[in-house]
């Protein structure tokens, strides 16, 4: 029989994390621990209520699939056709992808069917803050290769300007966070390619972002708020050129790895995005790496301290984790 736990963490941010939503300073997780035959799975989700979710809702969401997991023959795929993309979701497939790889010794990415993972540059986050501020913290970051810039509506191009000074030769991604007007899109985007921005990261709000339909942009744009799944993306190709795919948006490594193989299909460029979390969220999210062209999985580095045997950095790379912590 499977047996379940669930346990709510809070882990500590280093200072505090900005976005144009507002600000935290610790990252609240959700882990689904699975055990069968004394093997332990596990996965790990970030509750967002930016999708209406909390941490009570989520860890209640999963209590409530114990019984489910108990039952003969409740796996990834009766999980995927019974409870719906999310945060739940996504620590209950992780954790069970984690226990198939421990009980067969066959590792997830082979099970997944993509190469092995290998070291992959990821962007490393420059909170929102006055130029100055993110001048400062983008100062500190200089020798990375990829920076990704938390910007609001307000002072953008300044913002950027003060990073790109600090960090001359940093490719960089420009996160929006649903902040702009299309107008604003209209008039930003110009100067952003003057500032060699490689990506312009969800623009205009979800929902709103079929004024991008026609729209010529000197930079790629990339979907995020408004892309989940694998459904809806014929929608997205049209306004996008790339799509931002995260596990806690997905529902798990499962639908991800669906929603990947479509994206490419489409012709949509992949970017593999992560929620603030520690290196056991991060680590199935790995395994989609080898599929993207843009990786953002600083979210431990976010963290004033991460997980034991977490993911390693070094100066902008990272390197996959071993077997033990997952998959």
């Amino acid at each position: 029989m499977t047996t379940l736990t669930v346990l709510k963490e809070t882990w500590p941010i280093a200072g505090s994390f900005t976005i144009s939503r507002g600000s935290k300073t610790a990252a609240e997780v959700v882990v689904a621990q699975v055990e069968r035959g004394g093997v332990i799975g596990r996965g790990e989700c970030v509750p967002y209520a930016r999708y209406g979710e909390s941490v009570d809702g989520v860890a209640a969401a999963l209590e409530a699939l114990r019984d489910d997991l108990a039952r003969p023959g409740f796996d990834r795929a009766a999980l995927r056709a019974q409870v719906p993309a999310g945060a739940a979701r996504n620590a209950l497939d992780c954790a069970l992808w984690d226990l198939e790889a421990k009980e067969s010794g066959v590792p997830a990415w082979k099970t997944a069917g993509v190469p092995e993972p290998a070291p992959v540059v990821t962007a490393q986050t420059v909170s929102l803050g006055t130029p100055d501020e993110m001048r400062a913290s983008a100062a500190k970051l200089a020798d990375r290769p990829l920076l990704k810039l938390k910007v609001g509506a307000e002072q953008v191009v300044e913002r950027v300007r003060a990073v790109r000074e600090a960090a001359p030769n940093a490719a960089m991604i420009v996160d929006a966070n649903e902040a702009w007007t299309p107008a604003m899109l209209a008039e930003t985007s110009a100067a952003m390619a003057e500032l060699k921005v490689d990506l312009i990261e969800q623009p205009l709000p979800a929902g709103a972002d079929e004024a991008l339909e026609g729209f010529d942009s000197p930079v790629p744009l990339c979907a995020d708020e408004s892309a989940h799944t694998a459904e809806g993306l014929e929608a997205l190709a049209a306004r996008y050129q790339l799509v931002n795919i995260k596990l806690d948006k997905t529902g798990g490594l499962t639908e991800a790895l669906e929603m990947a193989r479509k994206a490419q299909s489409l012709g949509l460029v992949i970017m593999v995005g992560c929620m603030v979390g520690t290196s056991l969220a991060m680590a199935p999210a790995v395994v989609l790496a080898g599929m993207a062209r843009f990786v953002d999985l600083d979210g431990p580095l976010i963290l004033a301290q991460d997980r034991d045997g977490g993911i390693t950095f070094d100066k902008g790379i990272l390197h996959p984790p071993m077997g033990r912590l997952w998959g």
